[in-house]
């Protein structure tokens, strides 16, 4: 079974930065599109921003402008930047295919308060 270990998150103010990083296999990353995808408390988990084939980037547009998915090969991993950071942006955040497995990391917690 595929896994995905995230990590990166923290507790941070609106206006700071973050970069989540996600580790996976390097099967999924040269198969597959990746994406990264939020649960805000109460919330359903949403998709924020999805990495394809040929590098071409899409976001929800809460996030556009402030977020950039990448991925490094190499490192068998995905990144999240994650700049201007709102309060609204606090989830737990989790990569996956995309479209997603039906099996999830941990997650890693982001908050952002003052």
């Amino acid at each position: 079974q595929v896994q995905f270990v995230e990590s990166g998150g923290g507790l941070v103010q609106p206006g700071e930065s973050l970069r989540l990083s996600c580790a996976t296999s390097g099967s999924i990353l040269a198969l597959y599109a990746m994406g990264w995808y939020r649960q805000a408390p109460g919330k359903q988990r949403t998709l924020v921003a999805v990495y394809r084939s040929g590098s071409s980037t899409v976001y929800t547009d809460s996030v556009k402008g402030r977020f950039t998915i990448s991925r490094d090969n190499a490192k068998n991993t995905v990144y999240l930047q994650m700049n201007s950071l709102k309060p609204e942006d606090t989830a737990v955040y989790y990569c996956n295919r995309y479209p997603a497995f039906d099996y999830w990391g941990q997650g890693t917690q982001v908050t952002v308060s003052s």
